[in-house]
């Protein structure tokens, strides 16, 4: 079977997640709404973000600055999916 979308590490993470089907427990959707950067890589991705925009960044900083934007992509899955859990159980 082929697909349409590549099957790239966001794209293989968003079908296992799949953002838009509920089904998770109320315990483990709230659980997951916990789940966020420590202030330290705030920090850093802040910085990243800052060097990224003059044009200074290593090509070691662009691999770290992916790193947090893929986990960042992640936690936006899961969090969507843990917000439209807790939703449909209170609709329910």
């Amino acid at each position: 079977m082929t697909s349409a979308f590549p099957n790239t590490e966001a794209e293989l993470l968003r079908r296992v997640v799949d953002p838009q089907r509920a089904g998770w427990s109320p315990e483990a959707a709230q659980s997951i709404l916990t789940l966020s950067f420590s202030q330290e890589d705030q920090d850093r991705a802040t910085e990243l973000a800052e060097k990224a925009g003059t044009g200074a960044m290593t090509p070691e900083e662009q691999r770290e600055m992916e790193s947090y934007r893929h986990v960042g992509r992640f936690l936006e899955l899961v969090k969507s999916r843990a917000r439209l859990s807790l939703k449909s159980l209170n609709a329910a």
